[in-house]
């Protein structure tokens, strides 16, 4: 099927504000899974019915090398968390849940597909993943036509709400018509005018960046220069001398990892983020890409990170998972995803990937609230219907795939170049499906 959004689909919640938001506060492969029997049917128009073998086993197609690479120690402890918990509570349909990681890459080589046809070949029902929108977009054709649910923690692009996928795409992560708001009306809301974007020309970028421009706009600001740039050129400056040419209040970075060579033009052409103000977004709000920068560089520098507040229990158990992990970034959607697609293949009675995407939406709302694997599953066994409720959020999915409702949170750097642990405020609203 192709999912298309109702005509005007919007954003609706309540309160006053400019936005009509309500703000309030505050690896390499692991554990093979059991050998799979099962092959899919013939291909037709629609995802092929591929019959499960009993066994639910979850692939992932994470960042382990890229521009994103910095994203995927939380996103595969997110999985890594809610698949022992599951298996602790009895696994899936009477059998522990098999688990396949794997490295997504960027879009610079061919590592996502090649990835994806190892997973295929190992029988995995759900493919967890890519943190990338372009990197999803790339593979998506390939993981939905053999009938598997491709389930990404971290898209955001616009796009996937209305794109082609046999019914069997969802996220976590809201599409970007939420966080470009958000983060648009902080800009005016931080008394800036005149700004300037430079947002990677991708799916991606280039959607956010026109959210954020819409925002600016309407909120009576003006956008002075937005230069869509090669995120894999080797310099940036004419980039950056085109912004300060135009002589902005903001600059609004969207990009990935390549934002640290951003900043250093900005810097070395002297709008430092004390004399301009920096914004940026969950692509490169990072606690380790710019560590090693002279102290201070991103001090006061704002970004917006969609999720709501990762609970200091579950932080915990993350670090049991990695000790090493340097901040959570959507390691909350990645193990809500695992948590759904397990609790939507008890629903359905079967691990075949056809099966698990008819039940999501039903497990994610309108039943009972449940908020872990073994209390939903409990209900689910007693014959009730559940409402899933995340770690990052309500999790209702609409007819589309996408969460109903979302939250962005809005975080601050230091003087280290390194931003949280809390944000400085939470925005919350609903997303018509």
């Amino acid at each position: 099927m192709i999912r298309i959004a109702p005509l005007g689909r919007a954003l609706a919640v309540a309160a006053a504000t400019s936005l009509a938001l309500t703000a309030c506060g505050g690896g390499g492969d692991t554990a093979n899974p059991p050998a799979a029997t099962n092959t899919a049917a013939p291909a037709t128009s629609a995802a092929p019915a591929a019959k499960g073998d009993g066994t639910l086993t979850i692939g992932t197609l994470l960042p382990q090398t890229g521009s994103l690479a910095f994203l995927g120690p939380p996103e595969f402890a997110g999985v890594d968390l809610a698949v022992k918990e599951i298996n602790e509570a009895g696994g899936v349909l009477g059998k522990p849940v098999g688990k396949i990681h794997t490295d997504s890459g960027d879009t610079t080589t061919n590592i996502a597909s090649q990835s994806v046809d190892k997973l295929l070949a190992q029988k995995a029902d759900v493919i967890v993943g890519a943190a990338s929108s372009s990197v999803s977009e790339s593979v998506l054709d390939k993981i939905t036509g053999a009938g598997v649910v491709h389930f990404s923690p971290a898209n955001t692009s616009d796009k996937f709400s209305t794109i082609k996928d046999n019914g069997l795409y969802f996220r976590t992560s809201p599409p970007d018509v939420l966080q470009g708001r958000v983060l648009g009306d902080l800009v005016l809301a931080d008394g800036n005018e005149q700004v300037a974007i430079m947002a990677m020309q991708d799916s991606y970028g280039t959607g956010l960046a026109d959210q954020v421009q819409k925002t600016v706009e309407a909120g009576g600001g003006q956008v002075v220069a937005r230069v869509d740039y090669d995120p894999k050129a080797a310099d940036f400056s004419a980039d950056v001398a085109k912004v300060k040419a135009a002589n902005p209040q903001a600059v609004v970075q969207i990009g990935f990892e390549e934002t640290a060579k951003v900043i250093q033009e900005l810097v070395k052409q002297g709008l430092t983020a004390d004399k301009v103000k920096w914004y940026h977004v969950d692509g490169n709000l990072s606690n380790t890409n710019y560590a090693k920068m002279p102290k201070g560089t991103l001090k006061g520098v704002k970004g917006t990170l969609p999720g709501a507040a990762s609970p200091e229990a579950f932080q915990k158990k993350l670090l049991e998972i990695n000790p090493d992990l340097k901040d959570f970034s959507y390691a909350p959607e990645s193990y809500d995803a695992a948590n759904l697609v397990a609790l939507a293949a008890e629903a359905a009675k079967s691990d075949a990937g056809t099966d698990i995407a008819a039940k999501l939406i039903e497990v994610s709302k309108d039943g009972e609230k449940c908020t872990d694997f073994k209390s939903c599953v409990e209900l689910l066994k007693a014959g009730k219907d559940i409402n899933y409720e995340g770690v990052s959020g309500p999790v209702e999915f609409n007819e589309v795939g996408d969460p109903s409702v979302a939250t962005i949170g809005i975080y601050e750097y230091n003087e280290n170049n390194t931003y949280g642990p809390k944000a400085l405020e939470y925005r919350t609203g609903n997303i018509a499906g």
